[in-house]
């Protein structure tokens, strides 16, 4: 079992998940975060942390798309390893349905 990111984290990008894994297993694009399923030790830790509740368990129903997803993208960004101040306009994004479609950006975080 893994954890994976949602679309709620697309534009509010907080990274308070980061600040908790203790093995490194997320990867940062230009506006959102994913969990690389096959390094994640299925802890938990960063679920409860994330402000935009946008960590599932690979066994809830509503993370089956994501799973595929997090997989693909972990495979082509950056490890994170530190938390980061969220991006100005995060508030304004939290809880805003559908971003995956209107917001997300397929590439890389530029650091």
């Amino acid at each position: 079992m893994a954890y994976v990111v949602t679309d709620a984290c697309v534009r509010c990008k907080f990274t308070d998940c980061v600040a908790v894994c203790p093995v490194d297993c997320f990867h940062e694009g230009e506006n959102m975060l994913v969990i690389d399923p096959e390094g994640c030790i299925d802890c938990g830790v960063c679920e409860p942390v994330c402000p935009a509740d946008a960590i599932l368990a690979d066994t809830d129903p509503r993370a089956g798309k994501w799973l595929k997803m997090n997989k693909e993208y972990a495979a082509r960004w950056p490890v994170i390893t530190a938390q980061l101040a969220p991006p100005a306009d995060a508030e304004a994004f939290k809880g805003l349905e559908g971003k995956f479609e209107t917001h997300f950006s397929p590439e890389a975080a530029s650091r």
